[in-house]
């Protein structure tokens, strides 16, 4: 048999030898089938198979969205077949390898599998059979249709359900073991695999997961009521279910769009108007009982090992991008702090008293607010809960040559994790070329994942106990070269015990 082909239960998948032959991928398999027409808003439903030999060769089209990433493939109106999986695999002619799942962040609303970032053939050359997924994103997948039981919430967590049952049924074919899955994720990806671990619908498809700067924000039923209110008033369209239905994923994308440029230009606007995210998973009692710090703390996910990381400046990716509000005065800082209900203790741990440095204030107190505090709550409630939980966190630096900080920021650390230092859409991300220390630095992350999906243990010692900064035990990712004294020195964590998690923010 033909090495290169793969027969799963939709069809034969012909895929391609990477450089160097050692590792096959076969791209845009379908694992549901097009959630359009009267799938739309729809549970996922299964593929339709396909006779002869589908070309893997390349991706599916991606998510109906606005956004344009480096090296990524963009939206088309039109593109219905989004739901689509890709694997890599170094054991084409059989075997039974850990299998890792990847789940893409981007706000719920962007992104793919398809970012250069996310190849997955340095992990497959590590042990594991790799697998990136597309999900519905935005409206399509996150957003609440009111007074339509047969219309669920999370949509996009379905898709990915649905997803690890194609896993489930069809890794063999690629060298992979489906008793042996890891799911992987980072931002909104990374909180989509915390959703996963509590969630009924996904229970037995997997036994690892890792999440990579998960955010904390969540929604209400009632909330997430309120933002499909106001984007199906900029779509100008009734908020009922043929309403929006009647509104193309193009109208809903643009009106969505438009809600958010309206939350940016309104400094009154409240918790949105700092980096507006319209979508979130909800709390609606039904695909998403309870949230994840509280179901994981009751043990929901205690026979899971979880590997947590976040980044040492998250929020200064957001910055330098432009996603979120400028503040530049002290009254600006204090109505941030109000804004997300921060008390003035916990603002004035972070307050430089250099006023020019106020901005880097905003920036480390915002991002340890959406990112930081987050992951930390997750590794305190999964230990609680009888679970074992690493945790560990990215603090690789830079000093160009020009004088200015490569930051240790939002999204760096994932690059290294998957082995793709090296890719020219990825030099933002890594302050540019990287160096020996920073290829060899990326060896390590990439086998304590290996590691971790093989084994449970990615190299160092577990969280002891919950609720002290003494307890846990985080492991610092650096480069050989990087001086520890660089680590951003940061508040106890005592300050942030009266701040509810997870956010809620309407």
């Amino acid at each position: 048999m033909d090495d290169d082909v793969f027969e799963t239960t939709g069809g034969a998948v012909r895929g391609f030898r990477v450089a160097g032959g050692d590792v096959v991928g076969a791209r845009g398999i379908p694992y549901a089938a097009p959630p359009f027409g009267a799938d739309r808003f729809r549970e996922p439903r299964p593929a339709p198979p396909w006779s002869g030999v589908r070309d893997g060769t390349e991706f599916g089209p991606i998510a109906p969205q606005s956004a344009e990433l480096p090296g990524a493939p963009t939206w088309s109106p039109g593109d219905e077949d989004v739901l689509t999986v890709n694997v890599w695999t170094p054991a084409p002619g059989g075997g039974r390898l850990p299998v890792l799942v990847w789940f893409h962040g981007g706000a719920y609303t962007f992104g793919s599998s398809a970012q250069p970032d996310f190849d997955g053939t340095a992990l497959a050359r590590a042990g594991l059979v790799v697998v990136t997924v597309n999900y519905r994103l935005g409206f399509e997948g996150f957003g609440h249709v009111p007074e339509a039981p047969e219309v669920p919430d999370n949509r996009g967590l379905s898709d990915q359900i649905a997803a690890l049952r194609w896993v489930r049924d069809n890794i063999r074919a690629f060298g992979g073991d489906p008793d042996d899955v890891t799911l992987a994720g980072q931002s909104s990806g990374a909180t989509s695999v915390v959703c996963l671990m509590v969630m009924d619908g996904a229970r037995g498809l997997f036994r690892r997961a890792i999440a990579h700067s998960p955010v904390s924000p969540f929604q209400t039923r009632d909330l997430a009521a309120a933002t499909t209110r106001e984007i199906a008033a900029a779509a100008g369209c009734p908020a009922t279910p043929e309403g929006l239905a009647s509104a193309t994923p193009q109208a809903l994308v643009e009106a969505a769009d438009r809600v958010v440029d309206a939350y940016r230009k309104d400094p009154g606007s409240g918790s949105r108007h700092y980096d507006p995210s319209l979508f979130a998973p909800v709390l609606d009692g039904d695909t998403l009982p309870a949230d994840p710090l509280t179901a994981l703390a009751a043990g929901a996910g205690r026979d899971m090992d979880l590997l947590l990381c976040h980044t040492t400046e998250e929020y200064w990716l957001l910055d330098a991008v432009g996603s979120c509000a400028k503040l530049t005065t002290e009254p600006q800082l204090a109505r941030f702090a109000h804004d997300f209900g921060l008390g003035e203790d916990l603002l004035d741990a972070y307050r430089s008293p250099d006023p020019a440095l106020l901005a880097d204030t905003y920036l480390a107190l915002f991002g340890d607010l959406l990112f930081v505090e987050f992951t930390h709550r997750i590794a305190e409630a999964h230990a609680a809960g009888g679970g074992r939980t690493y945790l560990a966190r990215f603090d690789r630096r830079r000093d160009r040559s020009d004088g200015t900080a490569v930051r240790a920021w939002h999204c760096a650390d994932v690059p290294f994790a998957f082995g793709n230092l090296d890719d020219e859409h990825l030099h933002f991300l890594v302050g540019g070329a990287p160096t020996p220390e920073d290829h060899a630095l990326s060896r390590r992350m990439v086998g304590a994942w290996a590691a971790f999906a093989a084994t449970g243990d990615p190299g160092w010692a577990p969280t002891r106990e919950a609720g002290t900064d003494a307890g846990r035990t985080s492991h610092v990712w650096t480069p050989d070269d990087q001086p520890a004294t660089d680590r951003r020195p940061v508040p106890p964590r005592a300050l942030w015990a009266e701040v509810a998690f997870p956010l809620l923010c309407p």
